[in-house]
């Protein structure tokens, strides 16, 4: 669906028939205050919502289920904010395995050496930052705060690794680990790793030994305590 007001997409579905008609149908009685059904009733009032149709005639399931993903992917991209306003916000399905990734991140993907816990040589914590980091912003920023952990145990690692996408892509040292009361998280002043043995070790390594679906964003690896 587009907002013809500024020509921008704010909500992506699949379905059969004449469903791509009922969001607006149900909005006019809807009294729910979601995104979308706020949108539809302000475009309402001075337009109508633009309808299009991306793939018609699908027989298979999985298809339809494939180009819905890659559209909410594309439209929720940090790097396309100006294309879409998407209300329906979560990424598309397998977005974090194949979903949309620039040039470098593809080469870095299928380039990148996998590390096993084995090569582990030093006290880890390993940080996904997927949800707070493009790569146009500050990595260091990304990962640096504000996490949700034993402020004791942080303080035992020895470095800590920024994980985008299953490759590490930042080495950091923390000098500091502090408490952000407001939120009773923790979060650490630190500088990026420059030495050369260091990065040869993690530096764009893939994360083959990391559980696959797990949600907890933190991960730590132990060789001593």
């Amino acid at each position: 669906m587009q907002d013809p007001r500024n020509s921008k997409i704010f909500y992506i579905g699949k379905g059969q028939g004449t469903r791509v008609f009922k969001h607006v149908r149900g909005a006019i009685d809807n009294p729910v205050d979601a995104d979308k059904i706020k949108l539809i009733k302000e475009i309402k009032q001075e337009s109508s919502v633009r309808h299009y149709i991306i793939r018609h005639g699908l027989e298979n399931a999985e298809l339809a289920f494939e180009i819905e993903s890659t559209l909410i992917d594309l439209f929720t991209n940090k790097n396309f904010v100006d294309l879409a306003n998407i209300t329906n916000i979560l990424a598309g399905h397998n977005a974090e395995a194949r979903g949309i990734k620039t040039v470098e991140e593809i080469e870095a993907l299928y380039s990148a050496e996998p590390i096993e816990i084995k090569d582990i040589k030093h006290n880890i914590l390993i940080i996904n930052i997927n949800k707070n980091y493009s790569t146009s912003e500050n990595i260091y920023e990304a990962t640096r705060k504000y996490w949700k952990l034993d402020i004791r145990n942080a303080e035992k690692v020895d470095y800590v690794l920024a994980e985008y996408r299953g490759i590490i892509r930042a080495i950091f040292k923390p000098l500091k680990w502090l408490r952000y009361e407001k939120q009773k998280r923790v979060y650490f002043e630190g500088e990026k790793i420059a030495d050369e043995y260091i990065n040869t070790l993690y530096l764009n390594k893939s994360l083959d030994f990391k559980t696959k679906g797990t949600q907890n964003p933190l991960r730590y690896v132990w060789v001593r305590k």
